[in-house]
């Protein structure tokens, strides 16, 4: 079924969206613009892939926890392939590779309108391309409903805290200069958000944890340039690199199934764990 649909490239416009759809916080055409242009000039992107590759990196390792032969993965939101560099064949059989942008040779799926029929993936990843979803409980609940009963759904987004420094810097600067505040960074959700999202849209087990990445750069990209021309200083390291914190929540959601594992009943233990410890 999978084969027939991929080979159709058949868009299936399936709406789950559970906020007002006049509200859009990402103009997601000019988001698969900017995609777009990122992939005419691989040559440049490849260069600043670092971050993207360290975190598909950690989402492929957690696969390792799967104890289950798995034969198709839907990748969301793949890019150049991030997570394809880091599976082995003991992982899956099969990846296949989705993304928005027309310019990447890859099957063209939008995250906010998925064409996978339901009970029809083994499993689900993502990393680091749900941040841009202007219906973050529709993706989820449509991802939920694509997979099979107990498939499994990893992803990774940026948390709340990313980027702090920067966005501290920008709001000092703003606060001397204009005597107020503009968002200059885009709205990113907490990790128990994520929690509540996950059950939510119907996923068991859900499990949250969270990591952080620095990176110390020698010099700030394009909006510290401005900072820089009001005279504003940043939050630099002595040897006068500037960090830039990424948070990073990683996410594992189940679809549930009658071999679901499921939580006793409470005060149902025959021992304590007062006793254990």
């Amino acid at each position: 079924m999978l084969r027939k649909l991929f080979a159709q490239q058949t868009i299936l416009k399936r709406s789950y969206t559970t906020a007002p759809q006049s509200f859009q916080v990402f103009d997601r055409y000019a988001k698969r613009l900017q995609k777009d242009r990122a992939a005419s000039n691989a040559e440049e992107s490849r260069t600043v892939d670092y971050l993207k590759d360290e975190i598909a990196a950690r989402v492929a390792d957690r696969f390792l926890d799967i104890k289950r032969d798995l034969d198709t993965v839907v990748d969301l939101g793949s890019g150049c392939g991030h997570i394809a560099k880091h599976v082995t064949k003991d992982m899956m059989k099969k990846l296949i590779m989705c993304d928005m942008s027309v310019s990447v040779e890859r099957l063209q799926v939008d995250e906010e309108a998925l064409p996978f029929p339901e009970n029809s993936i083994e499993a689900v990843v993502s990393s680091l391309s749900l941040n841009w979803v202007n219906d973050l409980p529709g993706s989820l609940i449509q991802i939920k409903n694509s997979l099979k009963p107990d498939g499994v759904f990893l992803g990774a987004m940026f948390g709340g805290d990313t980027l702090f420094e920067l966005r501290t810097s920008l709001q000092l600067a703003e606060m001397e200069r204009e005597s107020g505040v503009s968002p200059r960074v885009s709205p990113m959700a907490d990790s128990s958000d994520m929690s509540r999202l996950l059950t939510r849209a119907g996923f068991s087990l859900p499990t949250v944890d969270v990591d952080e990445i620095q990176v110390n750069y020698p010099s700030m990209f394009e909006l510290i340039e401005d900072l820089k021309a009001m005279g504003e200083k940043l939050h630099g390291n002595s040897d006068g690199s500037i960090p830039a914190t990424f948070q990073i929540i990683y996410l594992i959601g189940w679809k549930p199934s009658e071999n679901t594992p499921l939580a006793k009943k409470r005060g149902s233990a025959d021992a304590s764990l007062k006793d254990v410890l």
